[in-house]
């Protein structure tokens, strides 16, 4: 019986694997992807375009940036000061801290979302207080930045930990037994190792925070261009039979998906030098 030859082997089995993967690439994401910018086009430019002017779509569009604005740099300041805590110190409770960073990665959206109705609505628990000071958090903006926040906030302690992790404090000390103070450190010695791993974290962070619909979902109310991410402009189109107008306004987050794919690429290669670089030391 004819044995077969390791090496020929070896490149069947990589040749077969690289073609299941090529093929659930064109199935699952590549042609649903042709697919909505097929749909969007296919009544003529002049009604994509229409589409995109809509005075709902663009009040959707400013509001998703603005969402996306404010939750993100929030996320990475405390992405940053978690990373931080997690890594740099030894302290009762740390388990129970990177439990916490875990915790939206674990309850869905919808519950995410409904957690702040709970607290913030009518009839929650803080309810009487924020209508007592005449405020508006559910059912508005501020309610949709606050799920945002909450479901996209483990992103970039999730990126940062491992690699602080990795680097361990050796460089700081140095730097303190030198006579640097704290944030001199920070700055000049810490935020430039971790910077590749930081805006890989801020951009993961900001594609979510751009395309989350469960949590907005639940506390936007659902009112017409003001409490509309492009998200749920998306599904009010789609739901009202507007097919055209609803895959044209779902192009703009395919654009935004398909830069923040080549912004990660570029992030990932640049990430995976500074990591094998960190293990070397």
């Amino acid at each position: 019986m004819a044995k077969l030859d390791p090496i020929s082997e070896t490149r069947l089995t990589r040749w077969v694997l690289i073609g299941i993967s090529l093929a659930f690439f064109a199935l699952i994401i590549f042609l649903p992807l042709v697919i909505v910018f097929v749909e969007a086009l296919h009544k003529g430019l002049g009604t994509y375009l229409a589409a995109l002017h809509d005075a709902e779509t663009l009040a959707a569009l400013r509001l998703t940036f603005t969402v996306a604005a404010i939750a993100v740099p929030f996320n990475a300041l405390l992405g940053v000061c978690a990373a931080w805590s997690v890594t740099k110190y030894s302290f009762a409770g740390k388990n129970l801290l990177l439990s916490l960073i875990d915790l939206p990665f674990s309850v869905s959206p919808v519950i995410s979302g409904l957690i702040y109705v709970l607290l913030f609505g009518a009839h929650g628990w803080l309810g009487p207080l924020v209508k007592a000071h005449d405020l508006e958090i559910i059912f508005a903006v501020p309610g949709i930045i606050l799920a945002t926040t909450f479901v996209t906030f483990p992103f970039v302690a999730r990126e940062l930990i491992p690699l602080m992790q990795a680097q361990g404090s050796e460089e700081e000390e140095a730097g303190l037994s030198l006579g640097a103070s704290g944030s001199y450190t920070f700055w000049h010695v810490t935020l430039p190792n971790i910077k590749w791993a930081l805006l890989y974290g801020v951009l993961l962070c900001n594609a979510r925070a751009m395309g989350e619909f469960g949590a907005v979902s639940v506390v936007s109310g659902h009112i017409r261009g003001l409490t509309n991410t492009l998200p749920l402009q998306i599904e009010i189109l789609y739901n009202e039979y507007n097919f055209a107008a609803a895959f044209a306004v779902a192009t703009l987050l395919a654009g935004l998906a398909l830069v923040t794919l080549v912004l990660k690429t570029v992030l990932e290669w640049r990430y995976a030098d500074e990591l094998a670089a960190s293990h070397k030391h």
